[in-house]
């Protein structure tokens, strides 16, 4: 389908279309309501290929709710390997809600930053840069799909005026 003037329109994708990302942006969509609750879920959305170069195949996209994604569309070779398809899912996902709702997301707890997902030992993993001392290196946050609520030091109190 396309606008007015000719562009097409995306269109949702349809249950069972590409399982391995819908298992994937199920797992990312856990992760974005621990950190960003009531901001999801995120949705898949494709468009039709751009020219007649271009392959047969939809360009695939990470969305928020109301339809808005940023980013490049998801590789096609990811769609047949769980660990390539949730890295891919992941990192589309980042794109669209630091770009599309100016947050970033997800941000580590301890160090305050943002994370970026990564392979380690075969997953994908949500990993921090670490702190500016050297005695606070980089870490695992957590796979991708198991984040949870922030955990924040608590603050000394301070004493009642």
């Amino acid at each position: 389908m396309n606008d007015p003037y000719g562009i097409p329109r995306p269109r949702p994708v349809l249950p069972g279309e590409f399982p391995l990302w819908e298992e994937a942006l199920a797992l990312v969509d856990r992760d974005l309501d621990a950190l960003l609750p009531d901001r999801g879920p995120l949705v898949l959305l494709a468009l039709p290929p751009w020219d007649e170069d271009d392959s047969d195949r939809e360009h695939v996209y990470v969305a928020l709710p109301d339809g808005r994604w940023h980013g490049n569309d998801l590789w096609h070779g990811s769609a047949s390997d769980p660990a390539a398809a949730l890295a891919a899912v992941a990192e589309a996902a980042q794109d669209t809600v630091m770009e599309c709702l100016w947050q970033v997301w997800p941000v580590c707890a301890e160090h305050r930053i943002g994370m970026h997902a990564r392979q380690e030992d075969g997953r994908p993993v949500w990993w921090c840069a670490g702190g500016r001392d050297p005695r606070d290196p980089a870490h695992v946050r957590a796979a991708v799909g198991e984040l949870d609520a922030p955990h924040r030091p608590r603050r000394a109190r301070r004493g009642r005026r």
